[in-house]
This record gives C-alpha cells, sequence and structure tokens, in this order.
C-alpha cells in the first residue's frame, strides 16, 4: 500500500523527531507495518527525500489513510488543529466530511447487523416452534403406545399365563 507523503512525515515524527514513540507502538496504532516504517527511517537517515511517491490529491486517499488523518487530528488542540491542516494541505470540511462518512459506514454496519439479527431471531422461533410441535407428536405418540400394552395386558386372557 502507498502512503500519502502526509502520514510518512507524521509517522516519522512520532518515532524519530518530536514524540520519540517506539515502533511497534506507532505501527499498532497507524496500522502500518513496523518494516515499513523502518524503511522510511532508512531513507530518512540516507537523505533521500520522499519524492518516490507523489503526494496524492485529498479525493485519492484511502479510506484507511482518511481515518489516520482524522484520528490523529482528534488529539490535536484547537491552536495546533490550524498546523495539522497546514502541514497536510487540508480544510477543517474536509475532516468533517471524513467523519461524517465514518458515521454513516458505522451506521449502516449497525442496520446491517439489526437487520440479520431479526432474521436470525425470527428463524429461532420457527424451529422453536417446530421442536415444541415435534415434542407434543413424541408425547403423544408415546402415551398411545402406554395406553396399547396397558389395553393389551387388559384383554390377555388369564389362561394364556
Amino acid at each position: 500500500m502507498q502512503y500519502s507523503k502526509a502520514i510518512r512525515i507524521g509517522v516519522l515524527k512520532k518515532v524519530l523527531f518530536f514524540e520519540n514513540q517506539s515502533i511497534s507502538n506507532v505501527a499498532k496504532e497507524t496500522g502500518i507495518c513496523n518494516q515499513t516504517i523502518r524503511n522510511w527511517i532508512k531513507q530518512t537517515q540516507s537523505g533521500k527525500v520522499m519524492t518516490d511517491v507523489e503526494d496524492k490529491s485529498i479525493r485519492s486517499l484511502t479510506f484507511q489513510e482518511k481515518y489516520h488523518l482524522l484520528k490523529e487530528s482528534l488529539r490535536l488542540n484547537d491552536e495546533e488543529i490550524g498546523q495539522f491542516l497546514r502541514e497536510r494541505g487540508l480544510h477543517s470540511e474536509h475532516l468533517t466530511l471524513w467523519d461524517q462518512e465514518i458515521r454513516e459506514m458505522v451506521q449502516k454496519k449497525s442496520d446491517k447487523k439489526d437487520k440479520d439479527l431479526k432474521a436470525l431471531k425470527k428463524k429461532v422461533e420457527e424451529l422453536e416452534k417446530e421442536l415444541n410441535r415435534k415434542d407434543k407428536a413424541l408425547a403423544e405418540t408415546t402415551a398411545l403406545l402406554v395406553l396399547k400394552k396397558k389395553l393389551d395386558l387388559l384383554l390377555k386372557d388369564p389362561e394364556e399365563d
């Protein structure tokens, strides 16, 4: 997966510069592979500028990249958010739209889960109803067999013993 220059810089800042976090912590937080981060560090230390991948336009950002940017922006205070947006070439409207997209996606998933849950509950009710019917039929059959045996014992000739 190719990451935008903004995301690469953000990750490198966390690992190398200001926050000095461990690579594994940043990898867990961002969802980016440890080895990818290590490769970015090697490129930075060797003096290579990260121009091998053109910076993507905002429209071509993946959902995962949007999510990471939104998540990163939520941790910033009002003063830092302006600088964050400028560094990445974003507007505050982008964050609002991405937040709305995420909420809609979660809502759609929960609606689908609710629909699936209702279908499963209906299926369980039908199966329980069928099971009760079969239990009653089995109980009736058992009762008839017991009555037949009793009748056979009553009608049995005493001489046959």
